[in-house]
């Protein structure tokens, strides 16, 4: 991965690039943004560049041994660690070792993969993974060891917030104090639920979301044809590469989702309970990522219709059919509803994190929303 391969960022790379030009290189580097942005390949360009024998002006060789090795993710000096949970195969104490083959070609295949299409790779088996201490004392044994053939160690910790307090608590003082030339790339897209010791150890890089240019740059490369459709995903994916790829391929699993939006704000304005119960068993039975990704669409829409409702078409960001409902369904979300449906959307989505039984959850969601929404 070379840092000419990632959209955007060009002033991130920049100040990448000039760090390990000057020799500050932070021990530990939490970058953190959505998938979307772009988090992960940028973290690799720059392990990459850390690496590289021959390094440009601005950019890693390419050609070198090194870069060659880090193109195929099978680098010696270049370890990962990332959530996983038990299979078939793997029935206990579970450990990134034991996935590296599935990681690797599902991160060669889609660099900016989200955590649930991770979890697809994996296995059906609809559970939520975790980084455990299992996976800290395998790191731990790795890093003490001498670098094969770099300068530096790599560990790449993507999602560091599925990290158990058992797994934070034993690599706290190897983040802090790494071996010599060891390098944390800690990938993260929700920082803040990280333990406040793991994050105050980590140098912060912000990604921001792909600014509207380089987003259609990137997605001219992919798509070609329609130059107003691919306008269209841009504005409405709001810099994120994967939300537009959704938007343009029309995926099943984005239809699904607005179907069950629709279906549980018309039920509930309905009060039609029996039907309210029927949604609520068929939700329960998705696995919890994909809950989780519903309640996290269902946020958006409320925010959309909210600012449709507010006069605000100018910051809308909705795709057709998203549009085609919420032309009237904008007036039932309102200064005075608004607040409380996102609080009961968040409080849901944090249950549902913390293993809280789902249909419990999604019911009590579902019959607050009964009051809300009239």
């Amino acid at each position: 991965m070379r840092f000419s391969s990632v959209a955007g960022h060009n002033d991130l790379k920049q100040r990448l690039v000039q760090s390990v030009k000057e020799g500050r290189i932070p021990h530990a580097q939490l970058f953190h943004g959505t998938p979307g942005a772009g988090t992960l390949p940028l973290a690799l360009a720059y392990a990459t560049y850390l690496s590289c024998t021959e390094r440009q002006a601005g950019d890693s060789c390419g050609k070198c041994p090194s870069c060659i090795k880090y193109d195929k993710l099978v680098h010696p000096d270049l370890h990962f660690a990332f959530p996983v949970f038990t299979t078939r195969t793997v029935i206990k104490d579970p450990i990134s070792d034991e996935f590296i083959g599935e990681w690797r070609k599902a991160l060669l295949e889609n660099p900016l993969m989200t955590l649930q299409q991770w979890y697809a790779c994996m296995g059906p088996e609809n559970k939520q993974g975790i980084i455990n201490k299992f996976e800290s004392e395998a790191i731990q044994r790795k890093l003490n060891l001498k670098a094969f053939e770099s300068s530096h160690k790599v560990m790449v910790v993507w999602m560091p917030e599925k990290m158990n307090a058992q797994a934070s608590n034993k690599l706290l003082k190897m983040i802090e104090e790494p071996p010599p030339l060891t390098v944390f790339l800690l990938i993260s897209e929700h920082p803040e639920q990280l333990l406040p010791t793991v994050l105050s150890r980590a140098q912060l890089i912000r990604v921001p979301r792909l600014a509207d240019a380089d987003l259609l740059a990137a997605l001219q490369k992919t798509f070609t044809g329609d130059e107003a459709g691919l306008k269209n995903a841009v504005l409405l994916a709001g810099g994120d590469y994967n939300t537009a790829v959704e938007i343009l391929t029309g995926s099943e699993e984005s239809e699904y989702q607005l179907e069950l939006f629709i279906r549980i704000m018309r039920l509930s304005y309905s009060r039609k309970f029996q039907e309210i119960f029927d949604w609520v068993e068929e939700i329960s039975t998705l696995g919890r990522e994909r809950q989780k990704a519903f309640l996290i669409y269902a946020l958006r829409m409320v925010r959309e219709n909210y600012l449709l409702n507010m006069q605000q078409r100018g910051l809308v960001r909705m795709s057709l059919p998203e549009s085609d409902f919420s032309g009237r369904f904008s007036a039932f979300i309102h200064d005075g509803n608004a607040p409380a449906i996102v609080k009961e959307l968040e409080d849901a989505c944090t249950h549902i994190e913390a293993n809280a039984y789902a249909r419990i959850v999604l019911l009590d969601f579902a019959l607050s929303l009964v009051k809300l929404i009239r």
